[in-house]
């Protein structure tokens, strides 16, 4: 039974760190992020739709680069949006976009995605 309380409370701390936040940034997918992470805001500025939504792009999933140089990556759902954002943008570069959604870490579970 101590083993059931202990693994409840451990669940519920891991519960307790996401927090509800909204970043902005540029998407970028996790196949480029380290390339343009290393290289900063200009590479992500520059970074177009077409190499985004490229299968091996798609299939690595996305994140966000914000101001600061983080590379926040999103969970399943919040790949989704991204996919669908991407093929309704009509923007090929700058391709900026807000994001609200519990972060835990280096990763967002995403509630919401915006291009702007």
């Amino acid at each position: 039974m101590f083993k059931v309380g202990m693994l409840v409370v451990v669940l519920a701390a891991g519960v307790c760190l996401a927090e509800q936040k909204t970043l902005s940034g540029y998407i970028v997918d996790k196949a480029c992020s380290a390339d343009i992470v290393k290289k900063g805001q200009a590479a992500a500025k520059a970074h177009d739709v077409d190499c985004a939504l490229m299968d091996d792009c798609v299939k690595s999933g996305y994140g966000v680069l914000t101001a600061d140089g983080k590379f926040i990556t999103f969970d399943a759902a919040g790949n989704k949006r991204a996919v669908a954002a991407l093929k309704a943008s009509k923007k090929k570069t700058d391709l900026q976009v807000t994001v609200t959604g519990d972060v835990a870490g280096d990763s967002i579970r995403v509630a919401s995605l915006k291009l702007n």
